[in-house]
């Protein structure tokens, strides 16, 4: 997969230097305050039958569009753009959901050989296309809503501030129709999403709060048919990766949280740079507009240069943490999966490598990443896989679990290239000892709580032996007078 963080815009090889450089990740900014840009035509450029379309949507019933309308993201549009794609989608049948609960029953069976961490689902579900947008929307505004807000805010900051004060009484209205603008977006981008998604965490993220192994099994059915696999195989593979991932989830509680929060910390760092616009804008010459020769020249000349604005983080560690964290869970979910199933399902290492060009190649977070530039990739999911393999072959399947305990023990970005060090940390204790990394931590704590009271004491004690003498002389000389 390429080294892609959420965020930025696929491309070429150059796609990570663009986004340390300061490349434009959120293709619907390509105006100062939104536009319409996620609509694509031939060669990358804006298809206007598109934009119109999207632009009658917005102007339609736009007095109670607009009263929906809070932070940054109008969430009433979006759900209502993705209602119209998916439509009215066949109900899941009684049969499906036995099919779901039984293989449920199955893989958590062989998830007891592969993992120390106990189940976490309660019951199977089987959704529908339109169950999922339902059930995902709340963490979807959380992922999406201070990305959507710092772009409106930035996008004013970077505007010259008498600009700002001739378009004041707009700026609210304006405002609003980023909101509606970014719903529309979104809309279409969980559209794609729900369509294909085969679980409730495909995306490495516990998107629903239910307590239940979620799967779709008419999306199931054609991916099946697509690899001319068995659907029972099929659907088996994918019920082991949801549990395995109720499993990370239901152990480990703060996990979601950090995720959301790096793409919260990512969003309040995020800055707009006009600069290449303004410079392009002073090279142009006003004497052009009239000879037409001169301008259809200055006009080539503008067409080819990228006029969005440059959009930069000053929290790119907040980046780098939810790739990673992406990366450890979906690596430590492949690692299970694949030594739980190994040669119980004949066609496990045909669905693995199946699953993740699926990861990499996916259309449909690349259509989210266009429409709320929050990229989802986990680009190391290889590497971390890798290391979980190894941490477990050295200490075992319960140690190796058992850093899922604290945040701080878990690897960081530079332990997925090189994994010896951190095996090694794993290993200090000893081979045959037990590894309690909470014990650890708070055997730590506690240390340095002791210490801080031997020092308090140690102040106390040195005060308390001046404080006599002082006083027996004050005693003194009152008994002299």
């Amino acid at each position: 997969m390429s080294n892609q963080g959420f965020g930025f815009t696929p491309g070429g090889d150059d796609d990570d230097d663009d986004r340390r450089e300061g490349g434009n990740p959120f293709g619907f900014f390509g105006f100062p305050m939104g536009g319409f840009g996620a609509a694509g035509g031939k060669g990358g450029q804006p298809d206007l039958g598109e934009l119109l379309n999207q632009f009658g949507q917005m102007l339609s019933g736009m007095g109670r569009q607009m009263g929906e309308s809070e932070g940054g993201v109008n969430l009433a549009v979006a759900e209502r753009m993705a209602r119209r794609a998916l439509g009215e989608p066949e109900p899941v049948r009684d049969s499906e959901r036995t099919a779901l609960t039984d293989a449920l029953r199955l893989v958590e069976l062989w998830l007891d050989d592969a993992t120390a961490l106990p189940a976490g689902a309660n019951r199977a579900e089987g959704w529908t296309p339109v169950q999922w947008l339902e059930h995902t929307l709340p963490t979807w505004r959380r992922l999406v809503e201070p990305v959507a807000r710092r772009m409106s805010d930035a996008s004013l900051e970077g505007m010259p501030a008498e600009a700002r004060r001739m378009m004041g009484p707009m700026l609210g209205m304006m405002n609003q129709m980023n909101s509606m603008n970014f719903g529309v977006q979104l809309g279409q981008a969980l559209a794609e999403l729900a369509g294909s998604a085969l679980t409730g965490s495909d995306l490495g993220l516990p998107l629903s709060a239910t307590g239940a192994a979620v799967l779709l099994p008419r999306t199931l059915g054609e991916a099946a048919e697509a690899l001319e696999l068995p659907a029972r195989e099929m659907i088996v593979h994918a019920t082991a990766r949801e549990a395995a991932h109720q499993r990370l989830y239901e152990k480990v509680p703060w996990l979601a949280e950090r995720m959301i929060s790096s793409v919260e910390e990512y969003a309040a760092g995020l800055t707009m740079d006009y600069s290449h616009i303004e410079a392009a804008s002073r090279e142009f010459d006003v004497e052009a507009l009239q000879d037409p020769a001169r301008l259809q020249e200055a006009l080539g000349k503008l067409q080819g240069m990228d006029l969005t604005p440059r959009v930069g983080s000053a929290n790119e560690h907040a980046r780098t943490r939810l790739e990673t964290l992406l990366a450890l869970v979906e690596g430590w979910v492949d690692v299970v999966v694949g030594e739980a199933l190994g040669e119980r399902l004949p066609g496990a290492a045909q669905l693995d490598e199946a699953w993740r060009r699926r990861r990499a190649t996916a259309g449909a977070e690349q259509a989210l990443k266009k429409a709320t530039g929050i990229d989802l990739a986990a680009p190391k999911t290889a590497e971390a896989a890798e290391l979980w393999r190894r941490l477990g072959t050295a200490v075992g399947v319960a140690r190796r679990d058992a850093v899922w305990d604290h945040p701080d023990f878990l690897p960081v970005a530079e332990d997925l290239d090189s994994p010896a060090g951190f095996i090694d940390s794993v290993l200090g204790g000893g081979a045959d000892d037990d590894f309690d990394p909470i014990a650890e931590l708070e055997e730590q704590l506690r240390r340095e709580r002791a210490e801080g009271d031997e020092r308090d004491r140690g102040g106390r004690t040195g005060r308390s032996g001046e404080d006599p003498g002082e006083d027996a002389a004050g005693s003194g000389e009152d008994a002299a007078d």
